[in-house]
């Protein structure tokens, strides 16, 4: 519910503050006096479009400013966009603006938060409707007219699209799972081409040991150099233990000197120990002697058995680049290539089963979407009658209203979307509610919806009519005013109206008037806005809207007015 209004600096407004009550609320005063002009700002404010004209002459900023009371409903809304609440139970939306060159920029916020144009489409959607000339209505959405129908059908279309709802979720979750599945087997395959072909690279190299390429560089080195080890091995020979120039070697020396050791031990016992050693460095250098000799005569230049291992270490380094960096990666990655070949040949669903399950929770989905729709046609049938009832007192006498569907693909909400179709003078074709209606025509056609809908809401809204009494009789006038009033037992209503009877049964009247006032020396027209709250101003209102102010018996028929109203 709208509870207060600021406006600063807006067309002829230059400060004003409104505090809105419960109920009907109407705004009243001549042609032009700027009553659109509110309504223009409550528009702006909630993503309405904001052009230099809104500007009020001289000024380079102004700002509108709106305080709504919400329901739980709206302020954990706000709570899940992260929008804190400034007082439990309010939200204050501000629309900001300012002159830039020749340019109006403007920034809106809720509770101080800015925010952007969609976010204020979805809060205005919670909050606020408003029918007015040149203003899209939220009315004239395809997508809201469902849900108004659906609204209208109560709790057995409640049901029913809730089972559509959960037949199409189960849809689409098999029709994921056959997604994923085919993704799969496509990424499936060509994994599997792949690890197949590691897997016989690895295989043809016949890995075994995790050492080998250590082991192969070792045999290279020592083939490699196989003339070089037989020169050294022999001159070893030749020092150790046998020397073809007749030189003494290191056996022939400590041969010569065991027999020195010997005969000083003799005399000396305590160096028995040092000849021991002597006599076993002996025996080692002939043992060495001989192994060296023996190693030497193996020596064999082999140039194939050298290309094999060098291709062989070729192999395994390549191998060690591509899986490794060592050959324990590599065969640690020829394990795991083998686990996922197991898998990708053995974990394969069955892609038949799955289009079956598909079309099975099609066959069901379409199924709930039927039976939604047959009921929407018996719905759409009993609006239709309804509303065109609801009509036909408010100058409409002739209005067609018809509740068309169109097929579309199943979804979450059924299979087919609704569009009102609408014609409100004889002879001329139905079309789409937005391509057809003026704004008072839409005006009246919302307050004939929302008096069909007074008996299956309850919502703290406001409603927003303006024109609503545009050329019509005083029977019809009395038609709306006690649909306004049955309105606004459960909404809060504001109402542009030029009409007494209508004013008469407002719960606040506000008189909208053009002053002149100086500034700067300089003589300005602005909008003021004073709440009657007085029988006596109240009667001159609305006596000056019955005919005017100085006839007695205009005050008259004010007077009975009131006073019906506060019998009523």
């Amino acid at each position: 519910m709208l509870t207060l209004l600021r406006i600063q600096n807006f067309a002829l407004i230059d400060n004003l503050e409104l505090n809105f009550r419960t109920g009907l609320n109407v705004l009243t005063g001549e042609t032009g006096a700027g009553k659109s002009i509110i309504l223009d700002a409550i528009d702006l404010v909630f993503g309405g479009r904001i052009n230099s004209r809104f500007l009020r002459q001289g000024n380079s900023q102004g700002s509108i400013e709106v305080t709504f009371k919400i329901s739980l409903e709206v302020e954990q809304w706000l709570l899940a966009e992260k929008i804190e609440p400034i007082n439990e139970g309010y939200v204050i939306c501000t629309k900001d603006f300012a002159l830039t060159g020749t340019t109006l920029k403007s920034n809106s916020r809720v509770n101080g938060v800015l925010v952007n144009k969609q976010l204020l489409k979805t809060l205005r959607e919670h909050l606020i409707e408003i029918t007015a000339q040149g203003q899209t209505v939220q009315l004239t959405d395809k997508a809201l007219q469902r849900e108004l129908l659906d609204l209208y059908g109560g709790k057995q279309i409640s049901t029913l699209r809730l089972n559509v709802a959960e037949a199409y979720l189960r849809y689409k979750s098999v029709q994921k799972e056959l997604n994923d599945y085919l993704n799969f087997q496509k990424e499936r395959l060509q994994r599997l081409d792949l690890v197949q072909f590691q897997l016989e690279e690895l295989k043809s190299a016949q890995l075994s040991r995790t050492d080998e390429l250590e082991f192969l560089e070792q045999e290279s080195e020592r083939l490699s150099h196989v003339v070089d080890l037989q020169k050294l091995g022999y001159g070893t020979y030749q020092l150790l233990y046998q020397n073809d120039q007749d030189q003494l070697t290191v056996t022939d020396l400590l041969g010569q000197v065991l027999p020195m050791l010997k005969e000083m031990s003799a005399y000396d016992p305590a160096l028995l120990p040092l000849e021991e050693m002597i006599n076993s460095a002996l025996n080692q250098v002939v043992e060495a002697g001989n192994q060296i000799n023996s190693y030497s005569d193996r020596l064999e230049s082999d140039p194939t058995l050298l290309e094999e291992i060098e291709e062989r270490i070729r192999l395994l380094k390549r191998l060690s680049r591509k899986y490794g960096p060592t050959l324990a990666d590599v065969l640690g990655k020829f394990e795991e290539l083998e686990n996922e070949f197991q898998f990708l040949t053995t974990n394969v669903k069955s892609q038949t089963d799955l289009e079956k399950s598909l079309q099975a929770e099609f066959t069901i989905l379409e199924m709930h979407c039927q039976q939604l729709f047959q009921i929407r046609k018996k719905v759409a049938t009993k609006l239709e009658k309804d509303l065109v009832k609801e009509l036909k007192p408010l100058a409409m006498d002739r209005v067609v209203f018809s509740c068309n569907f169109n097929s579309c693909p199943p979804t979450s909400l059924g299979s087919e979307e609704v569009e009102f179709y609408f014609s409100p003078n004889a002879g001329e074709k139905m079309q789409p509610l937005c391509l057809i209606a003026s704004g008072g025509e839409m005006s009246r056609f919302l307050l004939a919806l929302k008096s069909c809908f007074a008996n299956y809401q309850n919502n703290s809204y406001t409603l927003i009519f303006d024109e609503i009494d545009s050329g019509v009789s005083g029977k019809v006038a009395q038609e709306i005013s006690l649909k306004l009033q049955k309105l606004s037992q459960k909404n809060q209503v504001l109402c542009v109206t030029h009409q007494p009877l209508i004013a008469a049964m407002a719960d606040a009247h506000f008189q909208v008037t053009k002053v002149t006032v100086e500034e700067d020396t300089q003589l300005r027209t602005v909008i003021r806005v004073n709440e009657l709250t007085t029988h006596e101003t109240r009667i001159n209102e609305l006596a000056q809207l019955a005919g005017g102010y100085s006839a007695q018996d205009a005050l008259d028929f004010a007077d009975s007015l009131l006073k019906k109203k506060f019998k009523s």
